[in-house]
């Protein structure tokens, strides 16, 4: 497994130990990995260490990348997210192994009805849309990863929403996003359409993929559209914390976004409130289903209410947030 260290990653690798899986991951120095799998130190995008973890394995789960919207040295977009899931693949291939599930992300579903589509025209139509490196980075890999599977390597390609949930050290987007308004920090927002999913859900439905997903199948995992004004409400109900109630509009979410990222860019070097791409993908307005994978994988559907009130916890007992609340 690559990023099995990561938000769904690390939950991954404690099912499969549980399952009585042996278990080899391969993740960066910095990056703790859940006690009883075997590690192996290195990035993805070094052939050298991916064929040296891929030795005797017949899974791979290939879940690492560069998860953020923004970065202060931007070649990590498609270092780590598109040039290594080629290098895995490559590798996969090279191991003869089993299956490769490979995970994108519902952030490249761009709400056209041509999106499954893989002719050039169409790819190239779906980069120019999307809203920023790492989306762009995504788009590419699920595209290697399509052409894999084309090409004889069975391939299932999972595309998880929002998953929130216990356990996100390494503080995404999602989480983030929470955190912040737990925090106090942000007196408005934009309202927008979000799709949240339990991360351990997810993590079940990597598992799911690998036994009987199909090949050059994308599934989507994903649970509960809600607008963000109703994650809020329900924030507010949760913890009795008063959440912000001005909106902005789109277009000034927007000019503010691009002002936030050039400081960033440019003065700060420290990410922003409020990255451009995370404003692009609100204004999308989009929702999804995950019937797909719901018939055929049986994904769970656990309540989105519970897995807030897991996350919310984990972010006070790790002091991600300033306060405690009576959950």
């Amino acid at each position: 497994m690559t990023g099995g260290g990561g938000f769904i990653g690390a939950h991954l690798v404690r099912l499969l130990l549980a399952q009585g899986e042996r278990v080899k991951v391969l993740e960066l120095d910095e990056v703790p990995v859940p006690t009883g799998a075997e590690i192996v130190r290195g990035s993805v995008d070094d052939s050298v260490v991916v064929r040296q973890a891929m030795q005797g394995v017949q899974k791979v789960y290939h879940l690492a990348a560069y998860t953020h919207l923004w970065a202060p040295d931007k070649r990590i977009f498609r270092q780590t997210n598109y040039d290594g899931t080629c290098t895995v693949l490559r590798e996969a291939a090279r191991a003869e192994v089993e299956v490769v599930v490979h995970t994108s992300t519902e952030a490249v579903l761009t709400g056209h009805k041509d999106w499954d589509q893989q002719d050039e025209a169409s790819i190239m139509q779906r980069l120019r849309v999307m809203p920023g490196l790492y989306c762009h980075s995504k788009l590419l890999a699920e595209q290697a990863a399509l052409e894999a599977s084309r090409n004889g390597l069975a391939v299932v390609v999972v595309s998880p929403s929002l998953p929130i949930g216990p356990g996100d050290w390494g503080l995404t987007p999602p989480t983030r996003m929470i955190m912040n308004f737990l925090n106090q920090e942000v007196p408005a927002y934009l309202d927008c359409w979000l799709n949240l999913v339990d991360v351990r859900d997810v993590a079940q439905g990597h598992i799911s993929a690998a036994e009987r997903g199909r090949s050059g199948t994308r599934y989507l995992l994903g649970h509960e559209n809600l607008l963000l004004s109703q994650l809020l409400q329900m924030i507010e109900e949760i913890t009795g914390l008063a959440m912000p109630t001005r909106k902005v509009p789109y277009w000034l979410a927007l000019a503010a976004g691009a002002v936030q990222e050039w400081i960033a860019d440019y003065v700060t070097g420290t990410p922003p409130m409020a990255p451009l791409a995370g404003v692009r993908l609100a204004g999308r307005q989009a929702r999804f289903a995950s019937d797909q994978a719901v018939h055929e994988l049986g994904l769970g559907q656990s309540p989105v209410r519970q897995a807030l009130i897991d996350e919310i916890a984990w972010l006070v007992e790790k002091g991600h947030v300033k306060r405690s609340f009576s959950l």
